[in-house]
């Protein structure tokens, strides 16, 4: 399993170089990978595999969507409903077994409901995205078991400041033909820090360099090859803000925020169709270090969500869902026990869903739960050990109501455990492996679904007599470090004793869920359990080549997964193909530049409902360049050429890939600023 060693600044590494365009040697400086240790050490330390996107480098890799945005990790690819609704998959996993959070506290929306539901995080303001690749049940539940991405926006000030600092960053273009800017704000008096931020996007609809439909769908289907050039319905007007403080404290801090997140655009797949989308979040976080020897810290999160979307079809209200609830965490770690250093916490959520109107395939509903966890580490020498375990109770409770039957509840307690070791071999090579046992409880509409799912173009039907997901998992991984060189190899295996799936059932229904009627075409879709494993491998490295006048990066990048159904022997839906690529960096000066290659190769291992995708090579090239300014002031211009190639990318992780391509060849001018 690879881990992202976050030691470079370039393509592949998530860590911005403070003087980016210097021909001095770069700073290396260390990453905290809060999100993947509590413990809060270095990310070369971390016996997980974690990458950490921030700073410049989160600036120049920084999309619409989540999901786009964080493409250029291994392992990482995206549900891509057109470009304005994008959640990450990871190791061929999404929705309920990605689990994404915003300052470690989950993120109450309806994204893991359906492809065509926008995250509720807009990237332009966020100062740094973790991502853990692989089970994370041991922290975060049984929702983490494919992996975890964390947003981190610094909304509750965690260090005080006395002064003003800030970030800005306008950019214009891009095949959606962009105009987008955000400013982020930070004042205090070494007491008092008080936050600020505001962003602006609108988008048109997205160029493309053929047809929306593919050549494949078209001869199956007979459906007409249409919107040649241009994605219909495809554009987006979103805004948003917030606004947060925190009071320093002899030993740690206070603090509260507010944010608001709006949203409205195209849905693609249907062309008189918009989602109009809004989220109010109020978030309080405090931290409160050297306690004693017993407990010596104790960290609490919390944050409460009001979110509403309407699906608008020909201006009119047809859909509005809603969910509402707080989730928070209370953590306390405990002095050293000899060596052996850790914490436990305690996790709880509370969440009221509602869908209301023609396409509400899911009942109004109820989730509750709580989670109790340990997680330790004893280093020795050469040797880190980890290990923990979770227990989790888990209601979800249905309204039920005249299309849904009787009001229904269940309740599951699944446990996790978990195992790791580093070992370091020297100073330039170590060894990480992992052991885990991970437990998902079913989500409210995997139970309760009963209704024509217009994103899926099917009438999904839940079972409430589904039991806990299971699964095991083991990955591995080799490290070398050296210098400005660095180089990761990794291998995972996770097999699923019940794996709870979308599958088609191969009967045709009409809306009411009835077969054998005259206007029964629409195909019926279960969620059932099924024994399957995903298996992959991860690579990644980063080379100085040349560092005479200036210095040149060589980048590599590489993964690969193969998920099966064990009980069919058939492939598992929409995961993505073996991917290669590589990278070259090169800054003298004030001037930087690179040349991103990607080649992702045909995908034809499909289920029976897929069409083969084809392989595409994706040609990107970034030219930056840092404008002389007084030394405390920061500002750099840069330009991004996307696809230069102008192929037609289709990404088989998406559920539209046949009738909504990635956008052709375009170019995107930005500037950024930081004091």
């Amino acid at each position: 399993m690879a881990v992202a060693l976050a030691c470079g600044s370039s393509f592949l590494f998530g860590i911005p170089s403070a003087h980016a365009a210097s021909p001095s040697p770069d700073i290396s400086l260390p990453t905290i990978a809060v999100t993947a240790n509590p413990l809060g050490v270095a990310s070369d330390e971390l016996v997980v595999p974690v990458s950490t996107l921030s700073g410049r480098e989160l600036s120049l890799q920084r999309e619409s969507t989540l999901g786009e945005t964080l493409k250029s990790i291994p392992g990482v690819s995206s549900t891509y409903f057109g470009p304005n609704a994008s959640r990450p998959v990871i190791r061929g996993m999404d929705g309920e077994r990605v689990r994404i959070m915003q300052n470690g506290v989950g993120i109450l929306d309806a994204s893991s409901l359906s492809f065509d539901h926008a995250v509720a995080i807009d990237p332009l303001v966020i100062e740094q995205i973790d991502v853990v690749r692989g089970p994370a049940a041991l922290l975060y539940g049984g929702s983490a078991v494919g992996g975890v991405v964390n947003a981190i926006d610094h909304r509750i000030p965690k260090e005080a400041i006395d002064g003003v600092t800030g970030r800005g960053e306008v950019r214009l273009g891009g095949a959606e033909n962009q105009k987008n800017g955000a400013i982020v704000l930070d004042a205090g008096n070494g007491v008092l820090t008080v936050h600020a931020d505001a962003y602006k996007r609108k988008t048109d609809d997205l160029d493309i360099p053929g047809y929306a439909v593919s050549s494949r769908k078209s001869a199956r289907d007979g459906d007409a090859r249409e919107s040649k050039g241009r994605l219909v319905n495809s554009g987006s007007d979103a805004d948003g803000g917030a606004i947060g403080a925190s009071i320093a404290l002899d030993s740690g801090y206070v603090g509260l925020s507010y944010s608001t997140f709006n949203n409205k655009y195209g849905t693609v797949a249907e062309p008189d169709v918009l989602i109009d989308m809004k989220s109010d979040r109020w978030d309080f976080a405090s931290e409160l270090r050297d306690l004693g020897n017993i407990i010596n810290k104790v960290k609490v999160r919390m944050a409460y969500t009001d979110y509403q979307h309407q699906e608008l079809e020909d201006g009119e209200v047809s859909t509005t869902f809603k969910n509402q609830g707080i989730e928070g965490s209370i953590e306390a770690s405990h002095g050293n026990i000899g060596p052996l250093s850790g914490v436990i916490g305690l996790q709880f959520h509370n969440s009221k869903f509602q869908a209301l109107g023609e396409e509400a395939f899911v009942p109004s509903n109820r989730t509750n739960t709580r989670a109790l966890y340990i997680y330790e580490e004893l280093p020795l020498d050469a040797l880190k050990l980890t290990f923990g375990g979770r227990v989790e109770h888990a209601k979800i409770e249905s309204n039920g109501g005249d299309d849904f039957g009787p009001a229904q509840s269940r309740s599951f307690t699944p446990y996790s455990l978990a195992t790791g070791a580093l070992f370091n071999l020297d100073k330039n090579w170590s060894l990480t492996a992992n052991l885990s046992h991970n437990e998902r409880a079913p989500s409210y509409f995997e139970l309760y679904a009963d209704g024509v799912h217009v994103a899926t173009d099917q009438y999904e039907v839940g079972s409430v007599d589904l039991q806990k997901e299971r699964s095991n998992g083991i990955d591995a991984q080799i490290r070398w470090k050296e210098g400005h060189n660095s180089f990761s190899f990794g291998t995972y295996y996770t097999r699923f004793s019940s794996f709870i799936g979308l599958f088609n059932s191969g009967t045709l229904v009409n809306e009411e869920g009835e077969a054998g009627q005259l206007d029964s075409d629409i195909a019926e879709a279960q969620f059932r359990s099924a024994k399957a494993v995903f298996k992959g491998l991860e690579a990644e490295g980063k080379f100085r080549v040349y560092d005479t006048i200036g210095s040149l990066d060589l980048n590599l990048r590489g993964d690969y997964v193969r998920a099966t159904n064990r009980d069919t022997g058939d492939s598992l839906p929409r995961i993505s193909p073996l991917k290669l690529g590589f990278g070259l960096d090169y800054r003298f000066n004030r001037f930087g530049s690179r040349l991103d290659v990607l080649r992702a190769f045909k995908q034809n291992r499909t289920d029976e409902n897929e069409l083969v995708t084809d392989g595409y090579t994706l040609v990107n090239a970034t030219l930056t360049y840092k404008l002389p300014t007084p030394e405390k002031f920061q500002l750099e211009a840069f330009a991004k050429a996307y696809n230069l190639l102008d192929q037609t990318i289709r990404d088989h992780t998406s559920i539209l890939k046949d009738i909504a391509p990635m956008g052709g060849r375009s170019v995107l001018v930005g500037l950024r600023g930081e004091f």
